[in-house]
């Protein structure tokens, strides 16, 4: 075990306690939910770009916006599409031209949650 998959909070922590605070506004407004669903499916359908390519735009902008849940759901998504330590390293440092100090932390922890997710990935294990 790495030390992501032992001592992050950014990753799967941050999954497990979304999915649970989550879970009554969810039964409340359903419709508005599956709204939501469908537009992700829209979104992270292939095209032009891929899956992959996508999902790392999207962890870049949950690091600009400093979205815990944002980072550790689409830091889980690019390790699942594939994406390398690498490829979500230089991702995370575009933020840092585009947004500056913030980044630089919600950057770290973006890291941090993708290597958790990679890991898991290659130990054979679910990521979340």
């Amino acid at each position: 075990m790495t030390d992501s998959q032992t001592h992050s909070t950014h990753g799967k922590v941050v999954l497990r306690e979304l999915a649970s605070e989550s879970r009554a506004l969810r039964q409340a407004i359903p419709d508005v939910y599956a709204g939501w669903r469908e537009l992700h499916k829209g979104v992270f359908a292939p095209g032009a770009l891929d899956v992959k390519t996508k999902e790392l735009i999207a962890l870049a902008i949950g690091v600009v916006e400093g979205c815990d849940g944002c980072i550790a759901s689409h830091g889980q998504s690019a390790a699942r599409a594939g994406a390398s330590r690498q490829e979500a390293a230089e991702a995370i440092g575009v933020t840092f031209l585009m947004h500056g100090g913030p980044a630089t932390v919600h950057g770290a922890r973006a890291y941090d949650a993708f290597c958790e997710f990679a890991d898991a990935i290659e130990a054979g294990e679910k990521p979340a």
